[in-house]
């Protein structure tokens, strides 16, 4: 079974910075996709930044040009630098991955537990 455990959230003024880890443990051959999620009360998920196998990031609209999205295969662990957070970033950030168990092609799709991120003066 595989497990994502996300740490790094808080609270942070507007403008700050914030740093998010997610590490996948289990036995894992090779991963597929990892990035962030977030949700707000009321709200849908909605993507903040996600690694595809290509490799290549893709970012929600909302965070272009603020949130950096970075992973570290050998760690099984995906990063997102959270900069110029504004208020309305105020989000529970959920990891979320896809990763290949074995040679037959065996994939696990799931999520971690959540952080909050609260950005508030």
């Amino acid at each position: 079974q595989v497990q994502l455990v996300e740490s790094g959230g808080g609270s942070v003024q507007p403008g700050g910075s914030l740093r998010l880890s997610c590490a996948a443990s289990g036995s894992i051959l090779s991963i597929n996709d990892m990035g962030w999620y977030r949700q707000t009360s009321g709200k849908e998920r909605e993507l903040v930044a996600v690694v595809t196998t290509s490799g290549v990031p893709e970012y929600g609209d909302s965070v272009m040009g603020r949130f950096t999205i970075s992973r570290d295969d050998a760690k099984k662990t995906v990063y997102l630098q959270m900069s110029n957070l504004k208020p309305e970033d105020t989000a529970v950030y959920y990891c979320n991955g896809e990763f290949r168990l074995d040679l037959f092609g065996t994939t696990w799709h799931g999520w971690g537990q959540g952080t909050l991120v609260t950005v508030s003066s």
